[in-house]
């Protein structure tokens, strides 16, 4: 693959946060870009880069279809990713089907290389602080709700695996979460405004395998260009508590707050509780089933056979800080 020029690449879910991020490198790099975004997409991150615009939706395959022709291959990242949506139907068809509409478009039009924009929490969290990697089994509860979402990512994941062959190499790639600039739909910046402005500030007993945007979109492209076939790549970054995380967060803002630690039990406890009597909770209650549980992953496959580097947790959030204050969502004292 030395001739990128000459090389033209669909991308799904371009406008994203993530994807936006992919564009940049993929320009940078050299590649003809083209993007399947719908016609009420915000393309604000990515419309001064240089892309083919191709309208519709990954539930249209015959639009799916019509953006593949002539592509080598294919970067899927669309999907819903919003909090609120992580155990819906919509959520469900939106990761899964979309997902056989575009590797099924992918492999009828001749791409010969695709990858499947997963998530770490298709691979396991722990209730301990373990360190797991591409192959770890998936021990997650299957009667949780919240883990419909990783549900529909393993379900995609193994329905493209399936179809990867000697002329159509699939590879899979493993996000952590995922932060950085520009999170324009808060889609994990939000996380931040919630405990800044929480006081005192309560973390669960949890922790998770932290990213930068950029890192994650270069390990992406990388994983394009250089990945084996069949294989799962994890990115990121640096793994940590999220008390470790929120303490970064002030220290960043030089400001001193009292962090509370709520046991798991606790916590689980406490949001059922103030879900079934409509109680405001200062956090979205869907998400404590993955912030009481440990996301650390070894990421060494992805750094030597990729060549990424990753940023630790203060590079990655002082970035993050830095945007989230011009944009007034953080307003502090100073």
């Amino acid at each position: 693959m030395n001739n990128k020029a000459k090389m033209r690449i669909l991308v799904t879910g371009a406008s994203g946060f993530i994807g936006a991020s992919v564009i940049q490198v993929l320009c940078n790099q050299g590649f003809q870009v083209c993007c399947l975004v719908r016609s009420t997409s915000n393309i604000q991150r990515i419309e001064h880069l240089n892309w083919q615009r191709f309208e519709g939706d990954t539930l249209d395959y015959n639009s799916v279809v019509k953006a593949m022709r002539g592509c080598d291959g294919i970067i899927h990242l669309a999907g819903t990713s919003d909090w609120n949506k992580i155990s819906s139907k919509d959520m469900w068809s939106s990761i899964v089907n979309g997902t056989k509409n575009v590797f099924k478009a992918a492999k009828s039009e001749g791409c010969r290389r695709a990858v499947f924009v997963s998530s770490m929490s298709a691979v396991n969290g722990s209730n301990s602080p373990e360190l797991m990697n591409e192959t770890t089994p998936c021990s997650l509860p299957k009667n949780e709700p919240a883990f419909e979402y990783v549900r529909a990512k393993q379900t995609s994941e193994k329905n493209c695996l399936g179809l990867s062959d000697n002329n159509f190499k699939v590879i899979i790639v493993n996000p952590p979460e995922t932060y950085g600039p520009n999170d324009i739909n808060l889609i994990t910046a939000k996380n931040l405004i919630d405990l800044y402005s929480s006081k005192p500030t309560l973390v669960p007993k949890g922790g998770s395998l932290i990213g930068h945007v950029d890192d994650v979109a270069q390990g992406i492209v990388a994983a394009y260009v250089k990945g084996r076939a069949g294989e799962r790549y994890i990115l990121g970054g640096e793994n940590t508590d999220f008390f470790n995380l929120v303490t970064t967060l002030f220290n960043i803002l030089e400001e001193d707050r009292r962090i509370i630690v709520v046991p798991t039990f606790l916590m689980r406890t406490l949001t059922k509780i103030c879900v079934k009597l409509n109680l405001t909770l200062p956090y979205n209650p869907i998400i404590i089933p993955y912030a009481t549980r440990y996301w650390y992953f070894d990421t060494s496959k992805a750094s030597k056979e990729l060549g990424i580097e990753f940023r630790n947790l203060r590079e990655t959030l002082k970035p993050t800080v830095a945007w989230l204050k011009e944009a007034g969502l953080i307003n502090t004292r100073r």
